[in-house]
C-alpha cells in the first residue's frame, strides 16, 4: 500500500477526473479497503476539499464546489495547456484580465515540475491583436461575474450605465445573455423602464446591489441570441452576418477561453465550462474546419449544412490518414 500522502494525492486525482465515484471502484483503483477510502476522504475534507457522500447501494463520493478554491492537481497535458492559455491572456491588454492571468501564470510556474517547466519555457506566446476600428476597454472580472449570476438566477439587475451616475435612478433590466462580440463584452437585456430590448457594454456597467425580484425570461427578437445580436451588430467592421455560411455550435470550453481566440463571431456562456459560438465563413467546410481548431467536443446546433460539412471533413481526413499509413517509406 502506498504511503498516506501519496495515496491522498492519488485519491484527489481520481475525484477530479469524473463527477461521481462509487466507493468500491475507488478502493479497487487504489488497491485499498473501503474503510481506508472513508478515512482518506475524511482527511481530504479536513484539508478543505468539499467531498460529498453519494447515497446508493454501493455509496460513493463527489468532489463538489466549496467556499474557497483548494489546491488542484493537473496532468501534464492540462498543465501545459493552462500555461499557454494564461500566456495569451497575460499579453492581451484589452480584456482587463491580463494582470490576474500574469499572477496565475507565475503561481503555476513556481510549482510546475522541472520536466514541464522546461517544455513551456521554450514557448513564449504573445497575443498580437489585429488593427481594430475602435479601441477596446478593459472589463472588470467582478462585473462579468455579477451580471452573469443575475442572468443565471433570472433576477432583475440594477446598475448605473456610463456617465449617468450620481443622483439619477439606476437602470432596471431583465438580464438575458452575456456575450462577447469583436473583443467586447455585452449584456443583452429587457429594459423595464423603456419597455424594449437593449444591448449594454459591460465595461460601462456599475452594478448596484441587491438585485431585484426574479422574472420569467422573455423570448428574444429573432428567436435566439445569435439572430438578435447579428441584427444589432450588422454593419460593424466584423460581423459573421455578412458571411454566406453561418452556423452555431456548443463547445466544451469556457466562454472566456474561446473569447481569447475569437474576434469574428458571437460567444455566449451556457455553463462554467461550455459556451455557444456562432461563426461565419465563405463555405461550410471552411466553417467546420474553423470550429474544429478549438480542439474541444462539439455539438452542432445548426444548420444541417454544418453537420454535413463536419461529416465531409471527417471522411476526407480518414482517407488521408489511411493513405499516409499505407504509403511506403521514402
Amino acid at each position: 500500500m502506498p504511503k498516506t500522502s501519496a495515496r491522498l494525492l492519488a485519491l484527489l486525482s481520481l475525484l477530479q477526473a469524473r463527477r461521481d465515484w462509487p466507493g468500491t471502484l475507488l478502493a479497487d483503483r487504489l488497491d485499498i479497503s473501503l474503510r481506508t477510502v472513508r478515512r482518506d476522504v475524511d482527511r481530504l475534507r479536513e484539508l478543505g476539499y468539499p467531498i460529498a457522500a453519494i447515497k446508493g447501494p454501493d455509496g460513493g463520493y463527489r468532489l463538489s464546489a466549496g467556499t474557497e478554491l483548494p489546491p488542484l492537481l493537473f496532468d501534464d497535458e492540462q498543465a501545459v495547456a493552462l500555461t499557454i492559455a494564461l500566456q495569451v491572456a497575460a499579453t492581451n491588454s484589452g480584456d482587463g484580465l491580463s494582470e490576474a492571468a500574469a499572477r496565475a501564470l507565475t503561481t503555476i510556474r513556481q510549482v510546475m515540475p522541472s520536466r514541464l517547466r522546461n517544455r513551456v519555457a521554450a514557448l513564449q506566446v504573445t497575443a498580437v491583436e489585429r488593427p481594430a476600428t475602435r479601441p477596446t476597454t478593459p472589463v472588470d472580472g467582478e462585473i462579468l461575474l455579477a451580471i452573469s449570476a443575475a442572468v443565471h438566477a433570472c433576477e432583475v439587475l440594477r446598475f448605473d450605465y456610463g456617465s449617468s451616475q450620481g443622483d439619477q435612478p439606476p437602470r432596471r433590466v431583465e438580464p438575458h445573455h452575456v456575450i462577447t462580440w469583436d473583443g467586447r463584452w455585452y449584456l443583452i437585456a429587457w429594459d423595464l423602464d423603456r419597455e424594449d430590448w437593449r444591448t449594454f457594454r459591460a465595461d460601462r456597467i456599475t452594478v448596484r446591489t441587491p438585485n431585484g425580484p426574479r422574472f420569467t425570461p422573455r423570448e428574444l427578437p429573432g428567436g435566439d441570441v445569435a439572430a438578435y445580436a447579428i441584427s444589432k451588430f450588422r454593419g460593424s467592421a466584423d460581423t459573421s452576418g455578412n458571411w454566406p455560411c453561418r452556423g452555431t455550435v456548443i463547445l466544451d470550453l469556457p466562454a472566456t477561453t474561446v473569447a481569447l481566440y475569437t474576434r469574428d463571431g458571437l460567444i455566449e456562456a451556457v455553463g462554467p465550462d461550455r459556451c455557444r459560438v456562432t461563426l461565419g465563413s465563405w463555405s461550410w467546410p471552411s466553417l467546420a474546419a474553423a470550429i474544429a481548431r478549438y480542439d474541444a467536443d462539439i455539438e452542432v446546433i445548426g444548420p444541417p449544412e454544418l453537420t454535413e460539412a463536419f461529416a465531409h471533413l471527417a471522411d476526407r481526413f480518414t482517407r488521408t490518414a489511411r493513405a499516409n499509413n499505407q504509403a511506403p517509406d521514402r
